[in-house]
């Protein structure tokens, strides 16, 4: 059964349609949004080629961007031939240039294409944990579609996850609206308390586990080639205090759009001690779910948000930047 709280859940609060949103500093905001908007209603073959076009614009606009995806690529699988991983970082420009056109098709898709585009395969077993009355840990891959995916999932249940507000507050109203539509309730990502209860009240919850968070909270692990990956210990913490079943979530192109896959479940994350663990055991706990994850990855890697700078934090003995 799920574990009481003691502390009411505490949702983000929806943004409001603001009349200043009609005055000029907007005006840019609100072409680009119609823009948008009118293309993702074309035919999908459609949209997908002007994603990969828009991939080689991407080439010449966002070079350092670039360089760190296929730089990224290239620590990650050195047991790669240079020519597959070549492929992988051009294929890959070409999701990223897509990327921008599944965030407005995950905001303002209709329902009904949404579903005709995007499946979600080994859903069971997590029905299965939320039948049994306990909530679900999902960590999702941080794929270029995620944006998509996670709409796409909330028609098989609805979800719960992180939320960071945007500085500017018209992309900040049209980004909540966006990502709410299939799902529940998001939680501002400063508050993990309130994750952590939603697991407990047997909700299906949504996190991030593979990003470069910064040194605090971070012990340093491999992922692919590179030995000393800054690796969050959220996740450790997050297992810790809920009951909630984990279970690893990525999302891939298809001929014909997206699944949304259960991976796996993860028995060593939802057999940690209530009491924590030592250093050595999040070594090892954190070590095999970076593997379980670039095994996820490796499925379709370019589907990877690679432009991420994963391995930015260097640790204190070996501090040189990957990215000269």
């Amino acid at each position: 059964m799920p574990r009481s709280i003691s502390s009411p859940i505490k949702h983000v609060v929806a943004p409001q349609f603001s009349w200043k949103f009609l005055l000029p500093n907007y005006w840019l905001i609100w072409l680009g949004a119609f823009i948008l908007f009118c293309l993702i209603q074309l035919p999908y073959p459609i949209i997908r080629k002007l994603g990969f076009g828009f991939g080689k614009l991407l080439k010449r606009i966002a070079a350092k961007r670039v360089f760190v995806a296929k730089r990224n690529i290239d620590l990650c699988f050195p047991h790669w031939s240079q020519e597959k991983r070549e492929q992988v970082f051009q294929d890959n420009i070409n999701r990223t240039g897509m990327a921008l056109f599944e965030t407005a098709m995950g905001w303002w898709w209709s329902s009904k294409r949404m579903q005709k585009h995007c499946k979600v395969e080994g859903f069971e077993k997590i029905q299965a944990v939320l039948d049994s009355g306990k909530g679900v840990f999902g960590l999702a891959l941080h794929n270029v579609n995620v944006e998509f995916a996670c709409r796409g999932i909330g028609y098989a249940h609805k979800s719960i996850a992180f939320y960071r507000k945007h500085d500017n507050l018209l992309l900040d109203y049209l980004q909540y609206r966006g990502r709410n539509r299939s799902n529940k309730y998001m939680i501002d990502k400063r508050n993990s308390k309130a994750l952590i209860a939603a697991m407990n009240q047997g909700e299906l919850c949504l996190y991030l586990p593979d990003q470069d968070y910064g040194p605090k909270q971070s012990i340093f692990v491999p992922f692919g080639g590179v030995e000393q990956t800054a690796t969050t210990t959220a996740t450790l913490m997050f297992a810790s205090r809920t009951d909630a079943v984990p279970f690893l979530i990525t999302s891939q192109y298809t001929d014909t759009g997206y699944v949304v896959k259960i991976v796996s479940d993860l028995p060593y994350l939802a057999d940690i001690n209530n009491n924590g663990q030592s250093e050595s055991d999040q070594t090892s706990i954190l070590t095999r779910l970076n593997a379980d994850i670039l095994s996820a990855v490796s499925e379709q890697p370019e589907s990877y948000l690679w432009m991420h700078k994963r391995f930015k934090t260097r640790p204190k003995q070996a501090p040189d930047s990957l990215y000269r």
